[in-house]
């Protein structure tokens, strides 16, 4: 349910998986094929290869030879570039919520995985070439475009996630529209949030979508303590 619009007025823009199958079940890809996950070259380690800001591994292109595929976000109309498996669980909820309390999302609304030569390599936004981010809303990057009300909401989205999503309104460098995976790819708390996430998909009343109060003690408290935790950086 949209609660809210924004402040912008015509402001526009534009974990590597255990099985395909499994994430292809929860969540059907817009591709034809199968995504598989590439084998590095002779003699490569995947930790020599060239990461994002949050240590996630670069994908060169996305639905060939690649953990990036596309995908669609239940429930919305719109899909997304996304790295798919645990990665795609988590963020693709985070859209899903948006999309139903903060704001309604129309096409073009969402962009995911973008090549690294468009973006600056040492900044959060490099973690869209990994895959392991969005753009909610692409023109709207700059500080002060929620209303308060809507700002909450965000708030408690990035509480239910327990610190593994991070919100680019909170970095030093300020960019409202971007969100993206904070831990590194060996982080056990990737896995243990995205199978918390199937398991609410998977019982009727819960999930994205399900009514949630917002303005509970327990939720404003844990998404106070999550905004003083990760603060502005």
């Amino acid at each position: 349910m949209q609660i809210g619009i924004t402040r912008r007025t015509a402001v526009k823009g534009a974990a590597v998986i255990g099985t395909a199958a499994a994430a292809a079940a929860l969540l059907p890809g817009a591709a034809s094929a199968a995504p598989t996950v590439p084998a590095a070259g002779p003699g490569t380690r995947e930790r020599d290869l060239p990461t994002s800001a949050n240590g996630w591994t670069l994908e060169k292109e996305a639905n060939h030879v690649s953990t990036v595929w596309t995908r669609r976000v239940a429930g919305t109309g719109l899909s997304v570039d996304i790295r798919i498996g645990d990665v795609e669980e988590i963020l693709v909820h985070v859209v899903r919520r948006f999309h139903y309390e903060v704001e309604e999302l129309p096409s073009g609304d969402l962009l995911g995985w973008q090549e690294i030569g468009g973006l600056r390599a040492a900044l959060p936004e490099s973690n869209l070439a990994s895959g392991t981010a969005v753009r909610i809303r692409p023109g709207a990057s700059a500080k002060g475009g929620f209303f308060a009300h809507q700002e909450l909401v965000l708030r408690d989205i990035l509480a239910e996630c327990r610190g593994v999503v991070r919100w680019g309104g909170d970095d030093t460098e300020v960019d409202e529209s971007l969100f993206y995976i904070a831990p590194g790819p060996e982080d056990r708390q990737v896995k243990r949030l995205a199978d918390e996430l199937r398991g609410q998909g998977a019982r009727p009343g819960e999930g994205a979508g399900s009514p949630v109060d917002v303005l509970s003690p327990e939720r404003r408290a844990g998404a106070a303590e999550l905004a003083r935790t990760q603060g502005a950086r």
